[in-house]
C-alpha cells in the first residue's frame, strides 16, 4: 500500500479523554474513533490489526479441533429465562423489544444459544464430544466505559463452547483450551499467564483468566516469578492426547498465580521471597467449565450407550479479540509509539524515501515495494512529499516492526538501511539483501 493512497489520519496530539497508553496511541495512530462511551468505529489501520489477530485466534481453533460458526449479536431473551440468568445478569446487558413487543437483548455471551443449538440437533452420545466457536460482536452496558477499547462497551470476542459426555471428558476440554490459548497468545507476541479465577455470571468452579502483566491493568494479581521462565515455543501437541494435553496444564498451573477474588496468603507466603510478585493484569482471555449448569434447566442431554438421557456437560471458553489490541500496545511500546510484534503487525515493513521526486530513489523504493509484494508481503511504502522527519515519526507511531529507508547517499554506494523498530538497530545492506531479510523475518511466523 501506498501511504498517499491510505486512509490514515494520524494526530500530532494526545486526545484529552485518553487516559492509557493504548487508547492514545490507538488515537493518535488513527485505528479507531470514537462513536459514544466505549463505542468505536475500527479505522483501516486498526481493521487491519483486527483481522491478523483475528485470524491467529482461527487458525489455533482449527489445530484444536474445534468449529466455527457463526450466531447473531441479538438473542430472544427466553432462552436466557430458561437458564435462569435473564433476571440474573444485572444492568450490563441491554435489553429491547421489537415491534411485536417480544424482548430480546444484544448478547453479552451465548452460552444458551449454542445450548439451543445443540439440542435441536444432537441427541447422542456418539456425536461426542463436540466443541463449537464463533468471533462475534458482543456488549456490555458498562456504567464507566473507559480506556478505549480496554473496557468499552462493544467489543468482539471468540467464545467457544464444548459438549462432552461426562466430566473427565469436559476437562479434557478444558486442558486442550487452555494448550491451545498458550499458543495463541505465544503468535501474538504476549506473555499471557493462566490465574485461578473467579468464575463470575458465567459460573462454575473450575475456571483461569489469561492476564498480560502490566501497570495499567484492572486486576490485581499474585504470582510466583517462575511462570515467567515459561514458553510454550514451537512444541508439536496432539490434542487428542489427554495425557499429553494435562502435562502442558500442569507444568503452566503448578506455579502460584492467582487474581485477587481467588488469592490465597497462605499458599503465597510459602514461595521463595525472591519470587513473589504482584502486579497488575489484563486480562485477554477466560476459559471455564462450568458442568450441567446449563444442560439441565435447558435439556441439552444425549442417551448414552446404555439407552439412558444424561445432560451433557460443558465449558466456555472465550478470547477478547479486540481488547488483545490494547493489551498488545500497553506490552509493547516505547515514547515514540507502538512496537508491533511481527505476528500481528498490520504492514510486515515500512519503506521511506527521503527524496520523494528523485528518479533514482523513487525507483528503488518502488523496486522494493514490487519485491516484497512478490513474496506475499504487505509493505506500506510512505510515498508522501513530506519531510524526512515527518516520515520517521509516522512509522515510529504505527509500530511497523521494521523500515527500509532509501536515500540518495545510500543509493550512490548501493545501499538501502534496514532498521529494527524494537531496537533501533539499523544495518546497510543492497536492496536485494534487505528484502530476503525480512521475507527470512516472517517466514516463520
Amino acid at each position: 500500500m501506498r501511504l498517499s493512497r491510505y486512509f490514515l489520519p494520524v494526530l500530532k496530539e494526545t486526545p484529552s479523554e485518553a487516559q492509557i497508553v493504548s487508547h492514545r496511541y490507538m488515537l493518535r495512530a488513527g485505528m479507531i474513533k470514537q462513536q459514544a462511551a466505549g463505542i468505536y468505529s475500527w479505522l483501516p489501520l486498526g481493521y487491519k490489526v483486527l483481522k491478523r489477530i483475528e485470524q491467529i485466534v482461527h487458525e489455533e481453533q482449527a489445530r484444536a479441533g474445534h468449529i466455527p460458526l457463526l450466531m447473531p449479536t441479538l438473542q430472544p431473551a427466553d432462552l436466557w429465562r430458561e437458564s435462569g440468568r435473564y433476571d440474573d445478569y444485572g444492568d450490563e446487558m441491554l435489553r429491547i423489544k421489537d415491534r411485536g413487543g417480544r424482548d430480546l437483548l444484544y448478547g453479552p455471551t451465548n452460552e444458551e444459544m449454542i445450548t439451543d443449538i445443540f439440542r435441536s440437533n444432537v441427541s447422542s452420545y456418539k456425536d461426542l464430544p463436540l466443541t463449537l466457536y464463533h468471533i462475534q460482536w458482543k456488549f456490555r452496558d458498562e456504567m464507566r466505559p473507559r480506556f478505549g477499547v480496554m473496557r468499552g462497551r462493544e467489543f468482539l470476542m471468540k467464545d467457544g463452547y464444548n459438549f462432552d459426555i461426562d466430566k473427565d471428558a469436559a476437562i479434557h476440554a478444558y486442558n486442550r483450551h487452555m494448550v491451545s490459548y498458550l499458543r495463541t497468545y505465544e503468535r501474538m507476541g504476549l506473555k499471557a499467564i493462566p490465574m485461578r479465577a473467579d468464575s463470575g455470571p458465567i459460573g462454575g468452579e473450575d475456571t483461569h483468566e489469561f492476564l498480560v502483566l502490566a501497570d495499567t491493568g484492572e486486576s490485581e494479581v499474585f504470582y510466583d516469578s517462575a511462570i515467567l521462565d515459561l514458553n510454550f515455543g514451537g512444541r508439536s501437541v496432539d490434542y487428542d492426547n489427554r495425557e499429553a494435553c494435562a502435562e502442558i496444564v500442569t507444568e503452566w498451573t503448578t506455579p502460584y498465580a492467582r487474581t485477587d477474588e481467588t488469592h490465597d496468603a497462605a499458599l503465597f507466603d510459602a514461595i521463595p521471597e525472591e519470587r513473589r510478585k504482584t502486579s497488575r493484569g489484563i486480562e485477554v482471555g477466560q476459559i471455564f467449565y462450568f458442568g450441567t449448569k446449563y444442560s439441565d434447566p435447558m435439556g441439552a442431554t444425549v442417551v448414552t450407550p446404555s439407552g439412558e438421557k444424561t445432560p451433557v456437560h460443558m465449558g466456555s471458553h472465550g478470547i477478547g479479540v479486540s481488547r488483545l489490541l490494547g493489551a498488545i500496545i500497553e506490552a509493547s511500546h516505547d515514547d515514540k509509539g507502538i512496537i508491533w510484534p511481527e505476528g500481528v503487525t498490520p504492514f510486515h515493513c515500512g519503506i521511506v524515501n527521503l527524496r520523494q521526486g528523485d528518479d533514482e530513489a523513487d525507483a528503488a523504493c518502488l523496486a522494493l515495494y514490487q519485491s516484497l509484494t512478490a513474496l506475499g508481503l504487505e509493505p506500506l511504502y510512505d510515498d508522501r512529499d513530506e519531510r524526512a522527519g515527518a516520515k520517521f515519526a509516522t512509522m515510529d507511531l504505527i509500530g511497523l516492526p521494521w523500515r527500509i529507508t532509501v536515500g540518495p547517499r545510500g543509493l550512490k554506494n548501493g545501499v538501502v538501511e534496514l532498521t529494527s523498530r524494537r531496537t533501533g538497530e539499523s544495518v546497510e545492506m543492497t536492496p536485494a539483501m534487505a528484502v530476503a531479510k525480512v521475507a527470512e523475518i516472517y517466514a516463520g511466523i
